[in-house]
Protein backbone atom coordinates (compact mmCIF):
# COMPACT_ATOMS: atom_id res chain seq x y z
CA UNK A 1 0.00 0.00 0.00
CA UNK A 2 1.11 3.52 -0.70
CA UNK A 3 1.62 6.09 1.45
CA UNK A 4 0.61 9.53 0.78
CA UNK A 5 2.88 12.41 0.97
CA UNK A 6 1.23 15.08 3.64
CA UNK A 7 1.83 18.73 3.06
CA UNK A 8 4.09 20.41 4.96
CA UNK A 9 1.15 22.81 6.06
CA UNK A 10 -0.97 19.37 7.22
CA UNK A 11 -1.63 18.32 11.21
CA UNK A 12 0.16 15.38 11.07
CA UNK A 13 3.46 16.63 9.84
CA UNK A 14 3.00 20.19 12.36
CA UNK A 15 2.61 17.43 15.59
CA UNK A 16 5.33 15.70 14.07
CA UNK A 17 7.53 18.45 13.87
CA UNK A 18 6.83 19.78 17.19
CA UNK A 19 7.27 16.60 18.61
CA UNK A 20 11.30 16.09 17.34
CA UNK A 21 11.36 19.79 18.47
CA UNK A 22 10.42 18.79 22.00
CA UNK A 23 12.30 15.86 22.45
CA UNK A 24 15.61 17.75 20.70
CA UNK A 25 14.81 20.33 23.77
CA UNK A 26 14.31 17.75 26.34
CA UNK A 27 17.34 16.49 25.36
CA UNK A 28 19.59 19.18 25.11
CA UNK A 29 18.45 20.66 28.93
CA UNK A 30 18.83 17.08 30.06
CA UNK A 31 22.36 17.25 28.79
CA UNK A 32 23.10 20.74 29.70
CA UNK A 33 21.99 19.74 33.30
CA UNK A 34 24.26 16.96 33.66
CA UNK A 35 26.92 18.47 32.83
CA UNK A 36 26.22 21.89 34.73
CA UNK A 37 24.75 21.12 37.95
CA UNK A 38 27.38 18.73 39.46
CA UNK A 39 29.93 21.66 38.91
CA UNK A 40 27.57 23.86 41.11
CA UNK A 41 28.99 22.57 43.96
CA UNK A 42 31.58 19.83 43.77
CA UNK A 43 34.46 20.32 45.63
CA UNK A 44 32.81 21.81 48.54
CA UNK A 45 31.96 19.93 51.28
CA UNK A 46 28.61 20.02 52.72
CA UNK A 47 28.06 22.71 55.99
CA UNK A 48 26.83 21.45 59.11
CA UNK A 49 23.29 22.70 60.24
CA UNK A 50 20.50 21.61 63.01
CA UNK A 51 17.06 20.78 62.13
CA UNK A 52 14.40 22.80 64.84
CA UNK A 53 10.86 21.52 64.14
CA UNK A 54 10.06 22.34 60.64
CA UNK A 55 13.37 24.92 60.10
CA UNK A 56 16.91 25.08 59.71
CA UNK A 57 16.72 28.44 61.87
CA UNK A 58 20.49 29.63 61.09
CA UNK A 59 22.42 30.02 57.37
CA UNK A 60 24.25 27.21 55.86
CA UNK A 61 27.13 30.13 54.90
CA UNK A 62 26.61 32.19 58.12
CA UNK A 63 25.50 35.34 55.96
CA UNK A 64 22.00 36.14 54.54
CA UNK A 65 22.35 35.47 50.42
CA UNK A 66 21.72 37.53 47.75
CA UNK A 67 18.11 37.82 46.65
CA UNK A 68 18.91 39.14 43.29
CA UNK A 69 21.45 35.67 42.16
CA UNK A 70 18.58 34.08 43.70
CA UNK A 71 15.74 34.61 41.68
CA UNK A 72 18.30 34.22 38.40
CA UNK A 73 18.56 30.53 40.16
CA UNK A 74 15.08 30.20 40.43
CA UNK A 75 14.46 30.72 37.05
CA UNK A 76 17.08 29.68 35.51
CA UNK A 77 16.42 25.63 34.22
CA UNK A 78 19.25 23.88 35.39
CA UNK A 79 18.35 24.77 38.59
CA UNK A 80 14.74 22.75 38.20
CA UNK A 81 12.98 25.28 40.21
CA UNK A 82 9.93 26.61 37.43
CA UNK A 83 9.98 22.64 35.81
CA UNK A 84 7.53 22.11 38.70
CA UNK A 85 6.60 25.34 40.50
CA UNK A 86 4.91 28.30 38.70
CA UNK A 87 5.32 31.85 40.24
CA UNK A 88 5.81 35.71 38.75
CA UNK A 89 8.05 35.03 36.39
CA UNK A 90 5.98 36.77 33.40
CA UNK A 91 9.00 36.30 31.59
CA UNK A 92 8.99 32.73 31.95
CA UNK A 93 6.54 30.87 29.23
CA UNK A 94 6.72 27.78 30.50
CA UNK A 95 6.12 26.77 34.01
CA UNK A 96 5.90 24.16 36.15
CA UNK A 97 2.67 23.25 37.77
CA UNK A 98 3.38 19.89 39.68
CA UNK A 99 4.26 21.88 43.08
CA UNK A 100 2.81 24.84 44.59
CA UNK A 101 3.07 28.16 43.34
CA UNK A 102 6.36 30.15 44.82
CA UNK A 103 4.14 33.34 44.53
CA UNK A 104 3.53 34.33 48.36
CA UNK A 105 6.52 31.70 49.45
CA UNK A 106 7.97 34.39 51.75
CA UNK A 107 4.30 34.81 53.69
CA UNK A 108 3.67 31.31 54.49
CA UNK A 109 7.09 30.15 54.85
CA UNK A 110 9.76 31.75 57.29
CA UNK A 111 13.22 31.88 56.06
CA UNK A 112 14.36 28.55 58.07
CA UNK A 113 11.14 26.52 56.49
CA UNK A 114 12.07 27.48 53.61
CA UNK A 115 15.64 26.30 53.80
CA UNK A 116 14.59 22.89 55.23
CA UNK A 117 12.57 22.86 52.12
CA UNK A 118 15.35 23.56 49.73
CA UNK A 119 17.80 21.54 51.60
CA UNK A 120 15.84 18.18 52.32
CA UNK A 121 12.37 18.48 51.32
CA UNK A 122 11.68 14.54 52.45
CA UNK A 123 12.50 15.14 55.83
CA UNK A 124 8.99 16.81 55.98
CA UNK A 125 7.34 14.81 53.71
CA UNK A 126 8.89 11.65 52.93
CA UNK A 127 6.84 11.03 49.85
CA UNK A 128 7.77 14.19 48.18
CA UNK A 129 8.93 14.33 44.39
CA UNK A 130 11.21 17.53 45.34
CA UNK A 131 14.70 16.50 45.02
CA UNK A 132 16.80 17.51 48.35
CA UNK A 133 19.39 20.41 46.96
CA UNK A 134 21.73 19.92 49.78
CA UNK A 135 21.82 16.08 51.25
CA UNK A 136 24.09 13.31 50.10
CA UNK A 137 23.39 10.52 52.62
CA UNK A 138 20.97 8.01 52.57
CA UNK A 139 19.43 8.94 48.86
CA UNK A 140 18.64 6.00 46.35
CA UNK A 141 18.71 5.85 42.73
CA UNK A 142 21.50 8.54 42.25
CA UNK A 143 23.15 9.06 39.02
CA UNK A 144 26.96 8.78 39.12
CA UNK A 145 27.36 12.25 38.01
CA UNK A 146 25.70 13.26 41.30
CA UNK A 147 27.23 10.83 43.49
CA UNK A 148 28.18 12.54 47.08
CA UNK A 149 27.53 15.86 45.47
CA UNK A 150 24.77 18.11 46.49
CA UNK A 151 22.69 19.85 43.54
CA UNK A 152 23.53 23.27 45.11
CA UNK A 153 26.05 24.89 46.73
CA UNK A 154 25.26 26.12 50.38
CA UNK A 155 25.46 30.05 48.81
CA UNK A 156 23.54 29.12 46.04
CA UNK A 157 20.69 27.76 48.52
CA UNK A 158 21.38 31.08 50.35
CA UNK A 159 20.32 33.12 47.34
CA UNK A 160 16.87 31.23 46.63
CA UNK A 161 15.94 31.24 50.20
CA UNK A 162 16.75 35.33 50.09
CA UNK A 163 14.73 36.17 47.26
CA UNK A 164 11.63 33.17 48.05
CA UNK A 165 11.42 35.28 51.60
CA UNK A 166 10.88 38.57 49.15
CA UNK A 167 7.71 37.07 47.22
CA UNK A 168 5.07 38.50 49.64
CA UNK A 169 2.08 38.28 47.30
Amino acid sequence: MKRKARSPGSRQSRWKLLARLVVHVAGAWLAAAAIALPCAASGQGLRAYVVVGDAILESLTGMPGNATRGRALVVDRTSTCILCHSGPFPEQKFQGDLAPSLAGAGSRWSEGQLRLRLVDASGLNPATIMPSYYRVEGLVRVGPAWRGKPILSAEQIEDIVAYLGTLRE
